[in-house]
């Protein structure tokens, strides 16, 4: 009897020793294996680790506190904050100021010099004048139908130009003055009449700029 349990004995260490055997031997990540790759676990469901185990062959199944996390993807910045861009000053509305003299005040009858009552109107003129940016002022003359279509062209110039001279002498750019004369192409009133005449004698200024801020 007693040699019949030490054979069973024998039989079953020697079964364990080439099951270990064979678990090691199947424990490439540190794991021991039994048949189908199984890795073994203990009475505390704890994996069973070969010798060699270090914590770089931890798995998920067995160790998953030692297992690298999946490093979060990282959280893009939120986007800048892009502030919307200053509108522009609105630009100053353009000034435009024309006015129409009658050449019987500015002149005495077939002259091109300035009577005193002629130079207070530009006086004034001048004033408003230097309130603006200015751009230009445009000196257009005219005249009635008496006389010959090429003296009276010459006579409206030289009318145009007396006005400009007077109004650099106040301070204006000469450079801003364009002068123009039309002699009597561009009456306004029938030359038959001494009221229509006279309309028809005059000199069109127009001032143009912006208002100073």
């Amino acid at each position: 009897m007693k040699t019949i349990w030490r054979s069973l004995l024998v039989a079953a260490g020697t079964m364990l020793a080439g099951t270990s055997m064979q678990a090691v031997a199947q424990a490439p990540q540190g794991y021991w294996t039994g048949p189908g790759n199984q890795i073994w676990l203990n009475n505390y469901g704890q994996c069973w680790k070969a010798a060699y185990w270090t914590p770089a062959m931890a798995t998920a199944e067995c160790d998953p506190d030692l297992v690298p996390k999946p490093s979060a993807k990282p959280v893009p910045p939120p986007p800048p904050v892009v502030k919307p861009a200053a509108k522009p000053a609105p630009k100053p509305a353009p000034v435009a100021a024309k006015i129409t003299l009658a050449a019987d005040v500015l002149f005495d009858f077939d002259k091109s010099a300035l009577k005193p009552e002629g130079k207070s109107k530009l006086d004034d003129l001048a004033v408003k004048v230097r309130d603006i940016n200015l751009e230009v002022v445009i000196a257009i003359g005219h005249t009635d139908s008496i006389g010959s279509d090429a003296y009276n062209q010459k006579l409206s110039v030289r009318r145009a130009e007396s006005v400009k001279a007077y109004l650099v002498s106040k301070g204006v750019e000469p450079n801003r003055i364009y002068t123009e004369g039309k002699g009597e192409k561009q009456p306004v009133a029938s030359n038959k009449t001494k009221d229509g005449r006279q309309k028809n004698r005059r000199v069109e200024i127009e001032v143009i700029g912006t208002r100073k801020k």
